[in-house]
């Protein structure tokens, strides 16, 4: 159970306020560390799994390519603590500030799903992996 839930009635109703019409039922997720500040990945969220993530105080998206909710971590075991929330000024993107258990975030390994970066018109990878993605999803992915 995370330290901090974000349940309180206040927070469940101001999802009633965000824009889930602009990209079909979604907002867009940008999940930040809260401590270090680095963008760890962007997820999607419908209003429910918005919902569960303000009642849970753990991060839940909804996936596009399997068409249903997933909790963050609920395979590898590396949930996202949520400690804040913010909205964009069109209220259809979302900043989300998390505590990440475990060493990555992820899912080929690394701790950010941002490890590539454009170098002389090539994509390369920028960090060693932080942990053994067939060790957690064997072959999943």
């Amino acid at each position: 159970m995370p330290a901090q839930r974000l349940n309180s009635r206040r927070a469940f109703l101001c999802g009633m306020d965000l824009d889930f019409k602009k990209l079909d039922g979604l907002v867009a997720a940008v999940i930040q560390d809260y401590a270090s500040g680095r963008v760890l990945m962007v997820g999607f969220m419908n209003e429910e799994a918005f919902r569960k993530t303000v009642e849970t105080g753990y991060a839940t998206f909804f996936s596009r390519s399997r068409n249903k909710l997933w909790l963050k971590g609920e395979t590898s075991g590396h949930r996202l603590v949520v400690k804040e929330i913010s909205t964009d000024c069109d209220r259809d993107a979302l900043l989300l500030r998390v505590e990440a258990q475990g060493p990555g975030v992820c899912h080929e390994g690394y701790q950010s799903c941002f490890f590539r970066r454009l170098n002389e018109g090539q994509w390369q990878v920028s960090e060693p992996r932080t942990y053994d993605p067939a060790a957690i999803y064997g072959d999943k992915q």
